[in-house]
């Protein structure tokens, strides 16, 4: 059964009754089935739909209140950003070239969008009003900080600059929303683009088997005979922690940590649009820029106004204090490890940076009897996942079972949340594994959020 991120008294045209991203069975998106041929259709009629809710909303019949105001514009903004964040989800761990255009062609307007709901003067002051008004002191205590952070995200986005530099203002949301997923691209370009191909098993000596079976493994998928080593951090870490081979741990070293510049390998192939150089140097212009046609001295202390800390100086002070802390402490480590990469493994010209997990392996297993390779074998992922569960279960009082939702690869596990009573209360993805295609990085994303309505009922969709 099919769930509308739609209110009932909105009928879908037939060419989008259909459409994944404008129906969600359980709530939950059809990943698999959502095609980039769905992207423009669906967003399209979101922004309208959202557009509609900020017309009415401005009107000057429209009522400054919770109900009529807040509640409505809310849930046109967040049908928009459900559907949206399904496809920068799907961009983020399946990419392919078809769903990165699509999800390319869509981000101008998406970001246009946002960017003139922050600049709306009309509903700026709507907001104002409503803060100001006897209602206000009703609302609970999350109604107001909705509120107050809209407020504060109107300033943010440029609603009280004056109109000739509201353009320039949008334009500059564009321009780093297309500079950001183009960092992004490049960045999983490069690590996709780059295999080092071994060809003689003397030449992985210290590597555990079961990293030289994943390296043959992966060599077979690409259609080569021998070890093939890439970039993903599976397949790179453990070459810089085990690897005897002090060159090819240069070399996947400075591969890795050249990624999308100037002085990445793969330049001498061609491959001169992965560089970030000039995408980072552009990006921290307009950041400038825009920080200080909002009144801010620099970027961070813009980035600063929805945080905690207050100032760019606590900030840094606090940094500066944790350094002076901590130094010492590494300090020593740092003599400890070079003294014995130089005694012990024969490193006289110094612990370069692709030796220090090298060493620092050889220190723990010589020094402490640790070794983390032993003691994987002793943590494959499901035993893993069977003591958090249990923990998670025994803290909180909720079983954890398998569940049957759609997902966006084969590798992808899914999993319901019950109860003592054994209502489902949630459900998780779990997604661990490195693949091409998927961004790097220890990350999480949402797939349904929950509102509590003023009537205590919880809310997990979305309706426009």
């Amino acid at each position: 059964m099919n769930t509308s991120l739609l209110s009932p008294l909105v009928t879908l045209p037939p060419a989008l009754q259909n459409n994944p991203l404008l129906s969600f069975g359980r709530g939950i998106a059809a990943y698999s089935e959502v095609k980039p041929e769905h992207i423009a259709p669906a967003i399209e009629f979101l922004l309208k739909h959202a557009q509609d809710a900020v017309d009415v909303a401005t009107n000057s019949k429209t009522p400054s209140n919770w109900d009529q105001l807040a509640e409505p514009l809310e849930d046109a903004t967040e049908a928009l950003g459900r559907s949206w964040g399904v496809i920068s989800h799907l961009n983020s761990v399946a990419d392919t070239p078809e769903l990165r255009a699509a999800y390319g062609a869509m981000l101008p307007q998406v970001t246009a969008f946002f960017s003139s709901l922050g600049q709306n003067l009309a509903l700026y002051q709507k907001f104002k009003e409503l803060s100001k008004s006897p209602e206000f002191a009703k609302l609970n205590r999350a109604q107001k900080k909705v509120i107050e952070n809209s407020l504060r995200d109107f300033r943010l986005g440029g609603a009280e600059l004056n109109d000739a530099d509201k353009p320039r203002f949008s334009a500059i949301q564009d321009e780093q929303a297309i500079l950001g997923k183009a960092f992004s691209d490049h960045v999983l370009d490069a690590t996709d683009g780059f295999t080092h191909l071994i060809t003689k098993e003397s030449d992985l000596v210290g590597l555990p088997e079961d990293v030289k079976a994943a390296a043959a493994d992966t060599a077979q998928q690409k259609g080569l005979q021998g070890w093939a080593f890439t970039l993903h951090f599976p397949s790179y870490y453990p070459v810089m922690q085990y690897s005897e081979n002090r060159a090819l741990r240069r070399l996947m070293y400075e591969a890795y940590v050249t990624r999308s510049s100037e002085l990445a390998p793969e330049y001498a192939k061609g491959k001169l649009e992965w560089d970030n150089t000039s995408n980072m140097l552009e990006q921290l212009r307009l950041r400038d820029e825009e920080a200080h046609m909002l009144g801010f001295a620099n970027f961070a202390a813009l980035s600063l106004a929805p945080k905690m800390a207050n100032t760019v100086d606590e900030v840094d002070l606090f940094l500066t204090n944790f350094a002076t802390k901590a130094k010492p402490f590494a300090q020593r480590d740092w003599d400890e490890l070079c003294e014995y990469a130089k005694t012990e493994l024969g490193l006289i010209d110094g612990v370069q940076p692709w030796d220090t997990a090298f060493a620092a392996e050889h220190l723990k297993q010589e020094r402490y009897s640790f070794s983390e390779n032993e003691l994987k074998q002793y943590f494959p992922l499901p035993k893993v996942l069977d003591g958090l569960f249990g923990v998670i279960q025994t803290l909180f009082g909720v079983k954890i079972e398998p569940a049957d939702l759609p997902t966006w690869h084969a590798d992808v596990q899914s999993f319901a949340v019950k109860d003592h009573a054994g209502k489902i209360r949630a459900y998780f993805y779990l997604d661990p594994y490195a693949r091409p295609g998927k961004r790097g990085g220890a990350w999480m994303d949402d797939a349904r959020g929950r509102r509590e309505l003023p009537n205590g009922e919880i809310r997990s969709q979305w309706h426009i």
